[in-house]
C-alpha cells in the first residue's frame, strides 16, 4: 500500500465517521471531548478525583458513541 494509498483510506474512513456522526448527534443530549476523543452520550457523570498533588476528572458515561477511526463499532457498551 502506497502513501497515496494510506492517505485515500483515512480521507474515506473520516468521511464515513463524519456522515455516521451527522446521522446520529440528534440522539444525543450531551457532547463531550477529552484529549483523546470525542464521545456523544446521553448521561454524563463527572467526578473530581485527587491523587497526590494532582487532581483529574473521571467521566461515566452512559448511552454513548465515540468518534474513533480504529473501531470497528462506535456506539460504547456500558
Amino acid at each position: 500500500m502506497s502513501e497515496g494509498d494510506l492517505e485515500r483510506f483515512e480521507s474515506d474512513v473520516e468521511l464515513k465517521i463524519y456522515r455516521e456522526y451527522r446521522d446520529v448527534l440528534p440522539m444525543f443530549r450531551y457532547v463531550v471531548e477529552t484529549e483523546r476523543r470525542f464521545y456523544l452520550a446521553n448521561s454524563v457523570q463527572i467526578s473530581t478525583k485527587e491523587s497526590g498533588s494532582a487532581v483529574y476528572f473521571e467521566l461515566e458515561l452512559e448511552d454513548a458513541w465515540v468518534w474513533d477511526m480504529y473501531r470497528p463499532a462506535r456506539f460504547i457498551k456500558t
